[in-house]
């Protein structure tokens, strides 16, 4: 094969490639969903299971993302188109292209949404609005918040045109500026946060939710009825475990993958993927050390879900000492994760525009960023006027429904293709070519893209669209 060079650049060093994939990867769901699904399923047994399917799931699809990226050199798109046609496989294998590249706008359509939340809660922690406020006070101010469309679309555009300005600017003086000084950045912050944790005296309590193993929790599920607790055996969190396992590495959406092919060719995939899944899982375990202590500390509810960022935790914040400045440094270091992840979602549309449309990378940008706008003024309306029953479809709102597709439909299948698709499709030379590795982990990475991880992501599948 004919060695291919990316029209936009590649990454100077392998640490930005990890840096970049890392950003990528961590995310909202890591600041609170994986801390709270941990202490709520068994704690450390959870981690345990989890690490497990991160080894034979999230890491062998991760390495064939990148190797696909790094191996096609173009958008996600004209990657597997080109792939496809060197492999001898049918062309209809460039719609895995098509389908991530789709998954990553839609994503980032509502994304943008949550992330201006966070923004606007920046300026309410440091203008000192929750100091002393209670949970009624609180609920107002989210409420009042995504009650006003008006206020909702002027977050959505400040952090569109935050994660444009990045994309715009191309390879290196953009997604490569911004992820060094953002993610070191969101990584002192994060210690910053777990500091302060330490000083609420509740600490080992939150670690304890965290860490402490409670296999009963991992295997059965029990509830209480009349008084008496009722338990039979689940494989639940085991499912939701592997779930994370999937989700958590941005797999499926094309963001990996276009930064796969700004990789330069010396560099060891494996190893790579190795150090950004123990990055991204290091970010989420000291994410939940840093904002449990802070919830037990105030007697709060650690179970409170996607309401722990936005409901729970300013209560907290507004009645510690330090609060008003740690709270703002708190929703800082959300708005840089997912400024972080919004930028890779935005890529692979602009690098197939500028390859396939000539376009510059700032009308690129544009045209991108503008038509995801439009698409997030649906979900901006879910929460408000087109909250009643006349607007749902299938019994969801807007926001809702494009978070099921994404997440539940075409990203497990994305990555299903993918593991296929680089497993049984492409020849073992082209692969051994790619990941330069020793014949013995060669193998184990073949056996695992070939029959395990497909195997667990169609577990996943099934499991998010309720068939398990």
């Amino acid at each position: 094969m004919t060695e291919r060079t990316s029209i936009h650049g590649q990454w100077s060093s392998r640490l930005v490639f990890i840096l970049a994939a890392t950003g990528s990867a961590v995310g909202l769901g890591n600041i609170w969903k994986f801390p709270y699904i941990t202490g709520e399923h068994g704690g450390g047994a959870f981690v345990l299971v989890y690490l497990l399917c991160i080894a034979v799931v999230g890491i062998p699809i991760m390495m064939a993302e990148v190797m696909l990226g790094r191996r096609g050199r173009q958008s996600p798109i004209n990657t597997m188109t080109s792939l496809a046609k060197e492999e001898g496989a049918g062309s209809a294998w460039s719609l895995v292209g098509w389908s991530a590249v789709l998954a990553g706008f839609i994503i980032l359509s509502y994304y943008s949404v949550i992330a201006g939340w966070a923004l606007a809660y920046v300026f309410r922690v440091a203008g000192g609005i929750f100091n002393g406020a209670d949970a009624a006070g609180v609920q107002t101010v989210f409420t009042d918040l995504t009650g006003d469309p008006e206020r909702l679309i002027a977050w959505h555009t400040l952090f569109m045109l935050m994660s444009m300005t990045v994309v715009a600017r191309g390879v290196r003086a953009g997604l490569e500026k911004a992820v060094i000084y953002l993610m070191p950045a969101l990584f002192v912050l994060l210690f910053v946060m777990l500091g302060y944790a330490m000083s609420t005296g509740a600490f080992i309590e939150g670690l304890k939710f965290l860490f402490e193993p409670d296999f009963g929790k991992l295997f059965y599920a029990c509830e209480t009825v009349a008084g008496v607790e009722n338990c039979e055996l689940s494989g639940g969190p085991v499912l939701v475990a592997m779930g994370h396992a999937f989700f958590t590495l941005s797999l499926g959406m094309g963001a990996i993958m276009v930064y796969g092919s700004y990789m330069p060719k010396g560099i060891s995939i494996a190893r790579s993927a190795v150090l950004i899944a123990l990055l991204d899982t290091l970010v989420a375990l000291v994410a939940g050390m840093a904002i449990f202590p802070i919830v037990f500390a105030n007697g709060l509810e650690p179970g409170s879900g996607p309401g722990l960022i936005f409901q729970t935790l300013p209560i907290a914040f507004g009645a510690m000492p330090g609060g008003q400045i740690f709270g703002t440094l708190f929703f800082v270091l959300l708005v840089f994760a997912a400024w972080t992840s919004a930028i890779s979602l935005i890529e692979p549309a602009v690098a197939w525009l500028v390859e396939n449309r000539g376009l510059s990378r700032v009308r690129a940008a544009g045209v991108i960023g503008m038509t995801t706008w439009v698409l997030g003024l649906g979900s901006i309306f879910s929460f408000n006027i087109w909250s009643g029953d006349e607007y749902k479809l299938f019994g969801m709102t807007f926001f809702d429904l494009l978070d099921y597709l994404a997440a539940n439909i075409m990203l497990p299948l994305g990555g299903l293709l993918i593991a296929l698709f680089a497993g049984w499709l492409m020849k073992r030379e082209s692969s051994m070519d790619e990941f330069a590795m020793q014949a013995r982990r060669y193998d184990l990475w073949r056996v695992l893209i070939r029959y395990i991880s497909p195997l667990a992501v169609v577990v996943v599948f099934l499991n998010a669209i309720g068939i398990f």
